[in-house]
């Protein structure tokens, strides 16, 4: 089974970056538009950003200014840079492409913004 693998998370002090990755199978990233999601604990998952093949974006309200995701059409990758983290960022970040059904979640990344 394909699947989606992202990686880049870790422990960040408040203030930090972080650039997480996704690489994604050429059936799901194909012509798709690509997004992040992620999923705090106890609480539900939640998108976060999206990029179009032609690179156009959007993000929620809470992230705007302080992440940028990107896409490599050429390499099957989409990335999101992180700044100015907030302890309310922390959470398991996945990648999947925005439409009306997902493909299979990948395992995710942890990204934890602690003092």
């Amino acid at each position: 089974q394909v699947q989606l693998v992202e990686s880049g998370g870790g422990v960040v002090q408040p203030g930090g970056s972080l650039r997480l990755s996704c690489l994604a199978p050429g059936s799901i990233f194909r012509l798709n538009t690509m997004g992040w999601y992620r999923q705090a604990p106890g609480k539900q998952r939640e998108f976060v950003a999206a990029v179009t093949y032609s690179s156009y974006t959007r993000y929620i309200d809470s992230v705007k200014g302080r992440f940028t995701i990107s896409r490599d059409n050429a390499k099957n990758m989409v990335y999101l840079q992180m700044n100015s983290l907030k302890p309310e960022d922390t959470a398991v970040y996945f990648c999947n492409q925005v439409a009306t059904s997902f493909a299979a979640w990948g395992p995710g990344t942890q990204v934890t913004v602690s003092s």
